[in-house]
């Protein structure tokens, strides 16, 4: 059955002489798997370049339900991203953060708003001229209310400690071994209120940005199941 929807580009994995694997996160389908194939003829139905890490498509598929790699019927691109595919440092934001959601998304039957999220996300990644180098935190932290693990930021004035397990400021050091100590904690605490508007703010160093993304990726890693180390994280730290 053919559906229309609109899809972000995670990954693209050759498959074989012919074929590759494409991973990408739909409004209506959650993360899902294409076959996508491998041309270099201008004719070609389904162009290869529209394949790129958080390109924005509008695209016409098969979709079976107990089928795990779905087919593509037709493609086109919503929003041509310039600046993202020749600007480095966006460069390097969007090849660590489109792996960071090819291991973090998963299938699921309600997906618009955090699709949204995402799309927005590269819309502003792409038009932003500042803060550029906060803007992996910002859709870090703001990601976690689309997937259920958003901290509790209440109470932290007199709270020390960050309980990363049950995401949340605690007074007193925890039984467990997962949390920040106080000035760790500090980071966590002068970032909650980052966002795209005001992330130009927020004074970091590259040293300051490796730890907090540090931080960040351990607690995905706590709250999620199977969050594999990820390979573009040393090219991000060198770039940001």
């Amino acid at each position: 059955m053919l559906h229309k929807t609109e899809g972000i580009v995670l990954s693209t994995l050759r498959y074989s002489d012919r074929y590759a694997i494409t991973h990408v996160y739909t409004a209506d389908f959650g993360a899902t798997s294409y076959l996508l194939p491998i041309t270099s003829s201008k004719k070609a139905k389904i162009k290869n370049s529209l394949f790129f890490p958080f390109s924005l498509l509008r695209m016409e598929v098969e979709h079976l339900p107990k089928r795990d790699i779905q087919k593509l019927k037709e493609v086109e691109r919503l929003l041509p991203l310039y600046e993202i595919c020749t600007d480095m440092s966006k460069l390097s934001l969007t090849f660590f953060l489109s792996e960071f959601l090819y291991r973090v998304l998963r299938e699921s039957d309600n997906n618009e708003i955090t699709f949204q999220y995402i799309k927005n996300s590269v819309e502003t990644l792409e038009a932003a001229n500042k803060g550029i180098g906060n803007f992996h935190i910002a859709f870090m932290i703001g990601l976690t209310r689309f997937m259920g693990i958003y901290p509790n930021w209440e109470n932290t004035e007199s709270d020390r400690y960050f309980d990363m397990l049950n995401g949340e400021f605690k007074h007193n050091i925890p039984s467990h071994t997962h949390f920040l100590k106080q000035d760790e904690s500090g980071y966590i605490k002068y970032l909650n209120r980052i966002n795209y508007y005001n992330m130009h703010k927020f004074k970091l160093s590259r040293d300051n940005r490796n730890i907090i993304i540090n931080y960040l990726l351990e607690y995905y890693r706590l709250h999620l199941y199977d969050f594999p180390k990820l390979k573009s994280l040393e090219v991000l730290r060198e770039m940001n």
